[in-house]
């Protein structure tokens, strides 16, 4: 047997014979992480203790230490989950896990009637039980007809079904703990013990195969950590985001909804609307100082312009289309990118033009499939800050740079941080010259490396037609969510036949970008809500001050404040209720009113206001005088910023 070489992440380099497993890799390194191995990244993908190594390698080995260790013991605990199903229930028949493990586990069931809290409850209990009696993972390889008659033996009739799924030449792996086997890729933890904590969150239907013609399954929802004390930790996070949810908040501030007569088609309110109007305002103020031209193009477009673009044939399925006169095919435009390139090439265009930069904020729809929608995150229905730079290839970097420039000073103005920035490399099906997408891709790691992050690749991730700069923040879970992106694009300017007359009088094709800086603005709607709780910037806020008479005898004073205020542009709430000045406060410190303005008997004699910030007493200083305070109001308007906190 030859042996393979074993890099590890200090550098070091460890000789093995080649089949070896990580955990042996483990065990050389030393019998505490041996004993603490959960799993392991080879090459930077997530594998199998037990899996053969049989070449060359740069390895990691994953403990509860690292975020992966979590998916290992989540995916460990599914396992578990499906054994105790069947010890309490086994005329049930076992589909298939997730495959995503970041947060939760599930599995779903063939079952003759739905699971019922109570299921839940004694699953749960099995599950301690299972756990308790202890034991190790086994991996086994098996061919593809002994893996239909183990299957078929345990009368897994879908399990059977599901092996004709794995292509040909892929291994076909079994895991085992005790009496339990299943059809799984891995990896697991070594030992059942390591499971050091798990819950069931819920159940629920679902289709096998995401098909409604098919037999209803019976789905069950848990997650699990490697201690009681991180899984509390993370169910606190749930109850947070829980109260933070946008479609909760959205309601409760009368902001949007979504409704079945419209499936993934937001319903704005006006107050929705003012913050909606808000974010468009700002970007599209920022626009002549970057050099972009918002343009407009039509929603509906003959097919040959996506066929064109490629889009027809990559996303034809997420697409709206329909019939026209004499059997022309129509699309509803998903996304402005082709229009651009079509008004781009509208005419004969000079480098003493360029760059030229259209943006846009139209609507787009895209035929989401109707399980997937979710609020404003995931719509059939949006808009985008969208815009497309057609420049000299020389260009470029000066164009990457200010899309930095732009983006920090955006997310500087809305409260932003933490973000994470990655490229997308070329996915499985692209359109272009795999050299230009090489090219393009390192152009876009040196301006990431260049704004002062790491260099950080999200490998075959990118659109079919160019990488991409991904700026990702973390949610209220710490889910990553991609708002601002740029994307070289190496296909379109061709397939379009591109040209602008370049310096020498010749005919060239230019270089064209992708940019987005709040992206999708449901979406962002959406994630901007539940990072802010509702609490929105001053600059934001659909009511940004409320006027709060004590007694009905400054009516007339606070509707001269509203007026005045109302004259300048702030928006303003007077609340006229015969009501106590503490429920008065309660309520708009409910409706999340950044300023409040008490006015008694003192401040109308003396033409002052006493503000109150959100929150309490915080930051709340003595009455000013109207004029003063109307002016600070502006300001901060104009700047865009929140309150300042000598308010």
């Amino acid at each position: 047997m030859s042996d393979i070489q074993i890099r590890l992440p200090d550098g070091k380099t460890l000789t093995m014979p080649a089949g070896s497993t990580p955990l042996a890799v483990a065990e050389r390194i030393g019998s505490g992480l041996a004993r603490a191995a959960l799993g392991a990244r080879i090459d930077g993908e997530l594998v199998d203790l037990r899996a053969p190594i049989e070449s060359d390698t740069a390895i990691e080995i994953v403990t509860a230490r690292d975020p992966e260790g979590a998916q290992i013991i989540r995916h460990s605990a599914e396992h578990v989950m499906a054994d105790a199903v069947k010890r309490l229930h086994p005329e049930a028949q076992i589909d298939v896990g997730r495959t995503d493990h970041s947060e939760k586990f599930q599995y779903d069931f063939l079952m003759p009637r739905p699971f019922t809290p109570d299921d839940l409850e004694q699953i749960e209990k099995e599950m301690g039980k299972v756990v308790a009696e202890g034991g190790e993972f086994a991996r086994e390889v098996m061919t593809r007809d002994r893996a239909r008659a183990f299957f078929s033996e345990l009368g897994e009739e879908l399990k059977v079904s599901r092996i004709d799924d794995i292509p040909e030449g892929q291994d076909i792996t079994i895991f085992r703990h005790g009496r339990f086997a299943d059809l799984c890729r891995g990896p697991h933890v070594q030992r059942i013990d390591q499971i050091g904590a798990f819950t069931l969150i819920e159940s629920a239907g679902a289709y096998w195969r995401g098909d409604e013609s098919n037999p209803m399954l019976q789905r069950i929802y848990g997650t699990a950590f490697a201690s009681n004390k991180e899984l509390k930790a993370h169910l606190a996070r749930i109850e947070e985001a829980r109260a933070r949810d946008h479609r909760r908040v959205g309601a409760e501030l009368e902001l949007y909804f979504t409704d079945p007569i419209s499936p993934g088609s937001p319903f704005y309110l006006p107050k929705g609307m003012v913050v909606y109007n808000g974010l468009v305002d700002y970007i599209r103020d920022l626009y002549p100082r970057y050099g972009f031209q918002e343009v407009m193009t039509p929603q509906l477009f003959r097919t040959e312009l996506f066929k064109t673009s490629g889009h027809y044939q990559l996303f034809k399925d997420d697409m709206f289309l329909l019939e026209g006169d004499e059997d022309e095919e129509l699309g509803v435009k998903p996304m402005n990118c082709p229009g651009h390139c079509h008004l781009f090439g509208s005419k004969r265009r000079s480098y003493r033009e360029l760059p030229v930069r259209f943006a846009e904020f139209s609507r787009l729809h895209r035929n989401e499939r109707s399980g997937t929608l979710t609020g404003l995150s995931r719509v059939r229905s949006m808009a985008q800050d969208d815009a497309h730079i057609f420049c000299e290839p020389e260009q470029v970097d000066a164009e990457l740079a200010a899309f930095f420039e732009l983006t920090a000073e955006v997310y500087q103005a809305l409260g932003l941080e933490g973000v994470d920035v990655a490229v997308s490399t070329r996915p499985a099906e692209f359109n272009g010259d795999p050299a230009d997408w090489e090219q393009a891709e390192e152009q876009l790691l040196r301006a990431v490396e260049r704004a002062g992050f790491e260099r950080r690749i999200k490998a075959g991730d990118a659109a079919f037609y160019g990488p991409k700069i991904e700026c990702d923040f973390p949610d209220v879970m710490g889910r990553p969510w991609t708002l601002s992106t740029l994307q070289i694009d190496v296909a379109m300017p061709g397939r379009f036949g591109l040209q602008y007359v370049g310096r020498d009088n010749a005919l060239h094709q230019p270089a064209m970008l992708h940019r987005a800086v709040l992206g999708s603005l449901e979406r962002f709607m959406a994630l901007y809500t539940e990072m802010t709780g509702g609490d929105f910037p001053f600059w934001l806020a659909p009511i940004q001050v409320s006027l709060l008479p004590i007694t009905e005898r400054q009516l007339g004073y606070a509707q001269q404040v509203a007026d005045r205020l109302e004259a300048v542009g702030i928006r303003v709430f007077l609340d006229a209720r015969n009501e106590k000045l503490g429920y008065k406060i309660r309520e708009s410190e409910t409706q999340k009113i950044p300023l409040m303005l008490v006015m008694g008997d003192q401040e109308e004699a003396d033409g002052t206001v006493t503000p109150r910030r959100r929150h309490g007493e915080k930051g709340t200083k003595g009455a000013i005088a109207l004029d003063a305070l109307i002016a600070q109001l502006v300001d901060d308007n104009r700047m865009r910023r929140v309150l300042r906190q000598e308010d």
